[in-house]
């Protein structure tokens, strides 16, 4: 399981919010970079990086940002926020990101996204899907969409999704431990079983389905055991790192053990 820190900006700052609310920011670093080598230098490979700034205002603003990160590490980055035209996926991809996650485009134009998708590959592209009560948020988290969680999912992997980061909101920022139930629960639902007869008569099963991320409430590394064992492909790491709930020595152990 990838061990993937977040880090949010705000007006150029490496913040954290609470259950997506804005008027709760509260600022780690004025120097995202600095936050970035720190991770880079304690054996950590993924950076989540999101641009909260874009995610309001349905374009990318922080590009700079990643554009800094990407060309002074070697981590990879998957970035988000206020992704929705071709010009700001080229922009971040031009950047540095090695991956983008589109959350607010793939509830508004599913038929872009899908372009996005097939033009790029699924290694590339990865579904936002976070979600309030099983119900897709967007927009920051300011806007609710109506449609259900599983489903959406599904409904992409179908189409060839097949990286997933999903966020239960209440639970972000709580450090109150992830929706362990929820992830379950996407997992049993979005995946598909192959079973095909080889030519020596012998059943050779293959399991398909997403790669999911878990992200929000993790709180502990005895967590980080459980979201593996579920079948978690990674999972994002945020306010637990910042608060010092979870030490990067500790994580450092972690991957080197797994």
């Amino acid at each position: 399981m990838r061990i993937i820190p977040a880090i949010d900006i705000i007006d150029g700052k490496c913040i954290r919010l609470t259950r997506g609310d804005y008027s709760t920011k509260k600022v780690y670093n004025d120097n995202p970079l600095e936050v970035a080598k720190l991770f880079e230098d304690h054996g950590i490979q993924y950076l989540h990086l999101v641009d909260l700034d874009g995610a309001r205002e349905r374009r990318i603003v922080n590009f700079r940002v990643l554009e800094e990160i990407a060309s002074k590490t070697s981590l990879k980055i998957d970035f988000g926020g206020g992704i929705g035209s071709e010009a700001d996926l080229e922009i971040a991809f031009n950047s540095g990101a090695s991956q983008i996650t589109g959350g607010s485009i793939a509830v508004k134009n599913r038929k872009k996204f899908l372009e996005w998708l097939h033009i790029y590959g699924p290694s590339r592209i990865i579904l936002g899907a976070d979600a309030r009560n099983e119900r897709i948020a967007f927009a920051g988290w300011e806007e609710e969409s109506g449609e259900q969680l599983i489903p959406f999912i599904e409904n992409y992997r179908k189409e060839g999704i097949r990286y997933v980061i999903c966020t239960d909101i209440s639970r972000d920022g709580m450090l109150e431990g992830p929706a362990f139930d929820l992830y379950q629960k996407i997992l049993q639902n979005t995946r598909v079983t192959n079973t095909r007869i080889t030519m020596s008569g012998v059943e050779d099963v293959e399991e398909m389905g997403i790669r999911l991320i878990a992200s929000g409430g993790v709180s502990s590394i005895d967590e980080l055991p459980r979201l593996e064992k579920l079948g978690c492909e990674g999972v994002i790491l945020g306010k637990a790192i910042y608060e010092n709930k979870i030490g990067l020595n500790t994580l450092k152990e972690y991957i080197l053990k797994t």
